[in-house]
């Protein structure tokens, strides 16, 4: 296939790309800034704009731009550039895949989970109602915007991803040094779901969504285990060897984070992948300590003599 890809150098990106050159895909990276090489083009979603011949012979497009969540504290500006960067850039490529011809019939691109709000012990599908919060509200905007695509017949995936475990990017770097010290804990009462992906399942979902015709709408990109807080932070720990015993209360990361870190750290969301598995989808890493131990290269417990 001849995949567009835009957030190419960003964290899921950087993995997806050498992933789908090597099994014979041609992948045109997307950009913001002047192309430098033959396979980049241009967009501007901000300004709405992009060369409609720059789809011309694309077979597909992955959408994972998007301003960074986690980047610093919100702000009101922050928040509207966090919107904007999903909505405008998704709706720039609906527009420009729907007018296209000889141009891309599929769609994939992100969501999150963050879909659902802030729902306890819930369990969550994709037949699930959207949740309350900001982004709750980021991600129902986020998948309307691709609607013009959809009524121009091409195949849209929302893939609703959860935390994705890697130790090059997302949030398992940011929690590895109070652990590796021994200072690490649960979050306030460790109740909360933690909904998780490797990366290494999340690419493959990817090229799942790709190349499964009858997939279509709203998919959990998340492993079908998922775990409390509590639970999350006592594998983490005992991967590294250390202790798990210094809870962190919940106001220090608010005094820090402010209403990011209910988003981030106490809002629960209990997804199952109900649609990638009822799809064929076989996941590598669906258990919390395996996908731990393969993504930080830590050895498997030898079984016992």
């Amino acid at each position: 296939m001849h995949i567009a890809i835009t957030g190419a150098t960003g964290f899921i990106g950087s993995g997806l790309v050498p992933f789908l050159v090597a099994g014979g895909h041609e992948v045109t990276r997307v950009t913001r800034r002047p192309p430098r090489a033959p396979d980049e083009v241009t967009w501007d979603p901000a300004a709405g704009r992009m060369d409609e011949d720059a789809l011309r012979g694309v077979d597909a497009v992955v959408h994972l731009a998007g301003e960074p969540i986690a980047a610093g504290r919100w702000t009101e500006q922050r928040k509207r550039r966090i919107r904007d960067s999903r909505v405008q850039g998704t709706a720039l490529l609906a527009r420009t895949m729907a007018g296209t011809t000889d141009g891309p019939r599929v769609l994939v691109g992100s969501s999150g989970i963050d879909y659902y709000g802030d729902r306890g012990d819930e369990v969550l599908t994709e037949d699930s109602a959207p949740g309350d919060g900001f982004l709750a509200e980021v991600c129902v905007a986020w998948e309307a915007a691709a609607d013009a695509a959809r009524e121009a017949g091409v195949r849209v995936v929302h893939l609703r991803t959860g935390i994705v475990l890697s130790a090059e990017g997302g949030a398992l770097p940011r929690l590895l040094l109070p652990f590796r010290l021994g200072l690490g804990g649960r979050f306030g009462s460790g109740r909360q779901y933690w909904s998780w992906i490797t990366i290494d399942d999340m690419i493959g979902l990817i090229a799942h969504a790709l190349a499964s015709d009858g997939l279509a709408g709203p998919v959990n990109a998340v492993a079908p285990s998922p775990v409390t807080n509590a639970e999350f932070t006592r594998t983490l720990a005992g991967v590294l060897s250390r202790p798990a015993a210094l809870p962190v209360p919940r106001f220090a990361p608010r005094l820090v984070l402010g209403e990011l870190a209910d988003s981030l750290l106490y809002a629960s969301q209990r997804a199952l992948p109900e649609r990638a598995e009822a799809d064929g989808y076989v996941f590598r890493h669906a258990n919390l300590e395996e996908a731990l131990r393969h993504v930080l290269a830590r050895p498997s417990r030898c079984p016992p003599a």
